[in-house]
């Protein structure tokens, strides 16, 4: 059995990003598991999936439109303190949920002043290629019910 759209993944994973530096893994906990063909992960690394099979060992470098997309110079806004509940409190680096006509959206905080906040509202990897080193540990059918809501369910997966 290849993964392919429908079949449940299982694997492990380190991430570096266009610097070299590991900024995540899944080797020290569970394995990832997802729904394969339905937008669960990053499409550039569910592409490099199709094909593989259990044990499978591979290295992918996936580029940024295939990653968190480009990094957006519109979505660096500087937003009036006064819509902050406790703007003084804010401190560069923070993430916070900005309510927007389109509905809640995550920021990270640039920098405080006394009468503006900005903000960045891009991914924090937009705009950078990244480098996955991936094993294969499990793989299977999805179940109808998994097909129908497009995630995994169970372990590693969404329990309703």
């Amino acid at each position: 059995m290849t993964i392919e759209d429908r079949k449940v993944v299982t694997f492990h994973y380190s991430l570096r990003n266009s610097d070299g530096e590991e900024i995540e893994s899944s080797r020290k906990g569970d394995p990832v598991t997802y729904l394969h063909g339905y937008r669960n992960i990053v499409p550039g690394l569910e592409k490099a999936m199709a094909g593989r099979d259990i044990g499978d060992a591979f290295e992918v470098t996936v580029e940024p439109v295939e990653a968190y997309g480009e990094r957006n110079p519109n979505n660096v806004q500087r937003i009036p303190a006064k819509h902050f509940p406790n703007a003084r409190k804010l401190k560069a680096g923070q993430f916070v949920e900005l309510q927007t006509k389109a509905g809640p959206i995550q920021a990270v905080i640039v920098k405080v002043g006394r009468f503006n906040v900005d903000v960045d509202a891009n991914h924090p990897l937009a705009g950078q290629a990244l480098t996955f080193d991936v094993e294969i540990k499990d793989l299977r059918d999805a179940t109808q019910e998994e097909i129908d809501h497009g995630h995994v369910h169970g372990p590693g997966g969404v329990n309703h």
